[in-house]
């Protein structure tokens, strides 16, 4: 048995039909009515004023429209163009083959341009700053993290106020932590900007306090002589000043432990050849500059054969660099300081006639120019440590050059050379009675010191210009720490390279570079007047003599 439930039926209003019938066709294609809506905007870009123009790019960017980001960055960058044959706006960019037009709403390929068949379509400063302002805003909501950190950092540069409501969506949606610390950071600028509540206003400043950088005493200064929160303000911009001294001074010593990293590294082989054999080598800067060279044939044979392998280049580089420098360190030792020893003023003329035979030995075989030695992907880029930035390949370098003077001191104090070296610094005649080859362990010595030398080559050549006078500007710092650490102390020369460059860091930003160590010089010699041995004295038979 069924049961039928019989419903009165009532009469359809005919204007609600009607109206109904009408609307089917926008309810069934809301998104083509909304490309047709940014279509025409795009294409009304090169009419009118600037003022026309800027009523147009608040409209295409109200659109949302995934295209108008792109269309904007175009139009910002000058690469906007509008075809004069049928008015079509399409996106320039030059390319080998030439210059190329792209349709602006499709990134269909139009072909080469011909001269003048199209005109920029142009922007003052005024609307630039409206452009910035709505790639930002449009960037927001991006799915590519870093896209949208960099929206929030552009929408942070123009403190627009009318990109609250779209900072407000982005925040309710996000997740990452340091994007919704730069969006709320962005916020609180534009909120400083408007004629919010004081409270919103106090927060704001507190927002901006709390980032303590430049950027924030800039946003916060305007804002000072504000009645309501001048004094919230007055006291967050003395708060990032004191933050940001002491920041500047963390920097300072960070630039210090950099420039000390590659100080102790050339100078390191000098001390051991100074302390052990009382022979001031000036052809040292020279031997620093063969590691540098070595690199870059290792990555020119590495490019050429191995693309593959151009990451692990500068380890395969540094065991060839030592031995290079080091051979030539002991060919150098053996040929011609050997002869020389008790002579130190002939010694030190020699050895600098050897540096000049090794400049022009390189200018001959790799040309007088700069040669790019490239950075591995381990060593490129920087990190933030709050205000300080901190490149990777000064820290690799700072890592690389405290792990060598760790396996020095190893070999010095745990090997059978080591031991013999040491026996020879200390009472050369004892050690040859002995029947410790004094002659050979020269030659080492001067090799190791040498081989190290094309270590620091190595570090070099990812921070500096790798050029036939390379090794010149480290020479003169190198024997500074030399002599103000003691002569032949690995420790000393480690204080006195650290120290030094410490030092001359703090010194460049009231002084400049030249006066600076000019000061550290003056100092030197006086130090030295005080303590002739140096930091670190070393007993034995050079400093004895």
């Amino acid at each position: 048995m069924k049961i039928v439930l019989a419903l009165p039926l009532r009469p359809f209003p005919a204007a609600l039909l009607t109206a109904l019938v009408l609307m089917l066709p926008a309810l069934m294609l809301p998104s083509a009515g909304r490309a047709a809506g940014f279509e025409e905007l795009v294409a009304r870009l090169p009419e009118g004023s600037y003022s026309d123009r800027a009523e147009v790019i608040e409209a295409i960017a109200r659109t949302g429209d995934p295209r108008a980001a792109e269309v904007l960055g175009a139009l910002l960058e000058g690469s906007l163009h509008v075809r004069k044959a049928d008015g079509r706006v399409v996106i320039i960019e030059k390319t080998d083959a030439g210059t190329v037009a792209f349709d602006a709403l499709t990134g269909e390929a139009l072909g080469a341009v011909a001269g003048r068949s199209t005109e920029k379509i142009k922007v003052n400063n005024r609307l630039r700053g409206m452009l910035r302002s709505a790639i930002g805003a449009l960037s927001l909501m991006s799915p590519d993290r870093e896209t949208r950190l960099m929206a929030a950092q552009s929408v942070f540069a123009s403190g627009d106020p009318a990109n609250i409501e779209a900072l407000d969506a982005a925040l309710s949606a996000e997740s990452d932590r340091e994007v919704a610390t730069a969006l709320a950071e962005a916020r609180a600028v534009a909120i400083l900007n408007t004629d919010a509540p004081v409270e919103e206003k106090r927060a704001a400043v507190a927002i901006l306090r709390a980032r303590g950088d430049a950027a924030a005493q800039a946003a916060l200064a305007p804002h000072a002589s504000d009645p309501a929160i001048g004094n919230e303000v007055t006291a967050a911009l003395a708060e990032i000043e004191r933050v940001r001294q002491m920041w500047g001074v963390a920097q300072n010593v960070w630039y210090g432990l950099s420039l000390g990293s590659v100080l102790m590294l050339a100078a390191i082989g000098l001390a051991i050849t100074f302390g052990v054999m009382g022979v001031i080598n000036m052809a040292h800067g020279e031997l620093v500059m063969l590691g540098a060279y070595t690199t870059f044939a290792v990555q020119e044979a590495i490019r050429g054969a191995a693309p593959w392998l151009f990451d692990w280049s500068l380890l395969i580089a540094a065991p060839l660099a030592v031995l290079v420098a080091g051979g030539v360190g002991i060919a150098i030792e053996r040929g011609i300081v050997r002869h020389l020893y008790g002579r130190p003023l002939e010694t030190l003329l020699a050895t600098w006639g050897v540096s000049l035979i090794l400049q022009q030995a390189v200018r001959t075989i790799f040309g007088p120019n700069n040669r790019e030695v490239g950075n591995p992907s381990w060593m490129s880029g920087s990190l933030e440590i709050g205000q300080m930035t901190v490149t990777w390949s000064r820290l690799w370098i700072l890592i690389f050059a405290l792990c060598v003077f760790a396996a020095l001191l190893l070999v010095l104090r745990r090997s059978f050379f080591g031991l013999q070296m040491r026996a020879v610094t200390q009472n050369r005649p004892m050690a040859a009675e002995m029947g410790i080859d004094t002659g050979r362990i020269d030659a080492l010595t001067f090799g190791l010191g040498a081989g190290i030398a094309g270590l620091a080559g190595v570090a070099l050549s990812q921070i500096d210009n790798v050029s036939p006078n390379l090794g010149q500007s480290y020479i003169v710092d190198s024997f500074m720490v030399v002599v103000f650490g003691g002569a032949g102390n690995l420790w000393g020369a480690f204080a006195g390279a650290f120290g030094l460059g410490i030092v001359n860091k703090f010194l460049e930003p009231w002084t400049g570079a030249v006066l600076g160590k000019i000061l550290v010089l003056v100092f030197i010699i006086l130090f030295i007047q005080k303590r002739p041995r140096g930091l670190f004295a070393l007993r034995g038979r050079a400093v004895e003599a």
